[in-house]
């Protein structure tokens, strides 16, 4: 026989506050005006309240309510667990772009950091000024666990061959692009034959073993030479810039970084998909609003930077 919360499934749960007004009072008028009842309708309340517990918790001596000895011994646990309830059970506040000072955990890579908050937080400073960020690298994607656990509110990650839809996420298509490969400014021409012989730096996000291009060249019988692996995208282009070796990397990326370090810019001497990079989010989010609200910036914003930026033919 289930006799689990046997006690509360006999005591209506709305007499508690009776008790606790009537306890820091000591008086009934003052707790019905507390609780904005009658005063009648609080004796009612505590006279019922007095029958489910089996005590008469409180003896009117003058125009004062004196607590039993039982009385005293439920008072702390019960204004306790009021005040517990009613911190956990408040509303969500409504959430108003403008004055809203929520902190959102958004797990990233150096690229998605990179392609999405420069122009994300130009956006937001008149938009919402007050609305704050976390930024976490973490080691896997798309972050799957952190998101259904609610530890991270959105995750900005990548579409990969063979990816599973997780019915539990939300997904958003924010930016497509293609990989290139860039190389010290004195590089004149890249042929498959270059790129093979060549040594690679590899950024691995993730700690991956083995990466979408690696995947594919293994598909066409061939490797290619992997000289360092880093999980860090901003120091490569200049590890790049003064030695021989290559990196593939999203155009969009290298196009920036090309103001930056003297690189060249060459495509991919062979076919890999384009990739998409992807907004995740729990479906059942504990800051729903603010999360809605933020992708719908963010695809504001994916509309600007398609016109903005077109991939050569």
């Amino acid at each position: 026989m289930n006799i689990m919360h046997s006690v509360l499934r006999r005591l209506d749960l709305n007499l508690l506050p009776v008790f606790d007004a009537v306890y820091r009072h000591r008086s009934v008028r003052q707790a019905a005006e507390e609780l904005a009842m009658s005063t009648s309708a609080l004796s009612h309340a505590l006279s019922r309240l007095r029958v489910t517990l089996n005590d008469p918790l409180f003896y009117r001596e003058g125009h004062t309510m004196c607590p039993s000895v039982y009385a005293n011994s439920l008072a702390p646990s019960i204004a306790s667990a009021l005040r517990f309830l009613n911190q956990e059970l408040t509303p969500q506040p409504v959430f108003v772009p403008l004055t809203s000072t929520d902190c959102l955990q958004i797990a990233i890579t150096d690229f998605t950091a990179f392609c999405i908050f420069p122009a994300l937080m130009n956006r937001l400073q008149a938009a919402a000024p007050g609305l704050s960020f976390e930024l976490r690298y973490l080691p896997h994607s798309p972050a799957l666990t952190e998101l259904l656990a609610g530890e991270i509110d959105l995750a900005l990650g990548f579409s990969a061959p063979g990816d599973i839809e997780q019915p539990e996420l939300d997904e958003i298509s924010w930016f497509q692009d293609e990989y290139v490969v860039i190389s010290k400014a004195t590089r004149r021409q890249l042929t498959l034959d270059d790129y093979l012989t060549a040594r690679h730096l590899v950024v691995t996000p993730w700690n991956e073993k083995q990466g979408v291009l690696d995947v594919q060249l293994e598909s066409m019988g061939l490797t290619r030479r992997i000289a360092v692996k880093t999980p860090s995208m901003l120091s490569a282009p200049f590890m790049v810039a003064e030695s021989d070796l290559l990196m593939a990397i999203p155009r969009y990326a290298a196009e920036k970084f090309a103001l930056a370090a003297p690189i060249n810019i060459f495509p991919l001497p062979f076919d890999v998909p384009g990739f998409e990079v992807k907004i995740y989010s729990h479906k059942r989010s504990g800051k729903r609003e603010a999360t809605d609200w933020l992708k719908q910036e963010l695809m504001r914003l994916a509309g600007d930077k398609r016109r903005e930026y077109k991939k050569p033919a």
